[in-house]
């Protein structure tokens, strides 16, 4: 589907750049965004170039593996001298001819799905760690004003009883004696090598803690629960549960993820990380597949997961994020968890 052929998605898009946003800061910026083909980082570059539309006037560097798919993503910018595609593999030193100075820097790009956790370990952990080190060195060498490290709610690992949600002083728990525990802990890493270069190289970085996001710019072949759930109540089918169901998650739709990546970036303190999550976004694994169903008359089919697949699952049973921090800057999320999931499915099925 061309998602600029569908009224709702611009919808969305011209939502959050109407945002009441300190813009000004980006005006005539270079702005270097990594993962840029991906669910966060796509709407993003659509809202900055939706933007532009009204004398923003930013120069955005798409990072991607393949620069073929990222023009077939951004088909309606293709030759737009705005936005500038740069084929580039994040576990590889970054250059850019002719390019000294860049003014933010957005880091967006790491293995996300629970497949590749499981079937790619030592990827998963070197794309996040090694990426990031060489994003971060890009960024010093060119004098960015700004550097944005997308974490993970994962970093918090397992709820130990004593909270119901996680801000973020919670250090939670987490076995790194695992395959699965190659994702958070190389987060949690990330998180760490970013204030060293606070410190050290003098680099102002903030840092979103992403929850589980979803959306109409999910890819395809997206392993995580809730996209496995949307893809099957695009086709209209039953949704496959692999567990009981009892899993207490936050989840965020993509608008609201990147209306607050945006807060964070513009408004928020050098060297504080953010939850970007609300708490009409909370809600079970059991009840978000038996709404997904709802939706087309279908039910919940319970399957037991094969081998590979229950390695790469989290094995928290309840990570609840508590966003008042973020909110405290000025961000409201426009969507709860139901017209999230409604609207993205609405979009997906034309």
């Amino acid at each position: 589907m061309n998602l600029y052929e569908c009224s709702l998605y611009q919808e969305d898009v011209q939502s959050v750049a109407s945002l009441d946003l300190p813009w000004d800061r980006l005006a005539n910026k270079k702005i270097l965004i990594s993962g840029a083909t991906g669910l966060i980082g796509s709407f993003l570059v659509d809202v900055l170039l939706e933007k532009n539309k009204t004398g923003l006037n930013c120069c955005i560097y798409a990072l991607s593996r393949d620069e073929t798919s990222a023009k077939e993503r951004f088909s309606r910018y293709v030759g737009n001298s705005n936005l500038i595609f740069v084929p580039y593999d994040i576990k590889k030193k970054l250059q850019l001819e002719d390019v000294e100075i860049v003014d933010y820097v957005l880091h967006l790009a790491s293995n996300t799905h629970p497949l590749q956790y499981a079937t790619d370990p030592i990827g998963t952990i070197t794309t996040n760690v090694m990426g990031l080190q060489n994003m971060l060195e890009f960024a010093v060498a060119h004098n960015v004003t700004r550097f944005a490290f997308a974490s993970s709610n994962e970093i918090y690992g397992e709820n130990r009883g004593d909270v119901e949600l996680f801000d973020e002083e919670y250090c939670g728990y987490i076995n790194s004696n695992t395959l699965r525990a190659g994702y958070p802990e190389s987060k949690r890493c990330g998180e760490a090598l970013c204030q060293a270069y606070l410190v050290q190289k003098n680099l102002d970085i903030v840092i979103p803690r992403f929850t589980r996001s979803y959306g109409p710019t999910m890819r395809m072949n997206d392993t995580k629960a809730i996209s496995q759930f949307i893809k099957k109540g695009i086709r209209g089918e039953d949704i496959v549960l692999k567990s009981a169901g009892n899993q207490y998650y936050s989840y965020q739709y993509v608008a609201d993820s990147v209306s607050g990546l945006l807060w964070i970036l513009l408004c928020g303190k050098s060297g504080e990380a953010y939850n970007i999550a609300d708490e009409k976004s909370d809600i079970t694994l059991k009840d978000l597949a038996e709404y997904i169903a709802s939706l087309n008359g279908r039910k919940v089919i319970f399957e037991i997961p094969d081998v590979t697949e229950a390695a790469g699952y989290s094995k928290a049973t309840k990570a609840r994020l508590d966003g008042s921090k973020l909110k405290a800057l000025g961000w409201e999320p426009k969507y709860d968890i139901y017209s999230g999931i409604e609207r993205t499915i609405k979009m997906l099925k034309r």
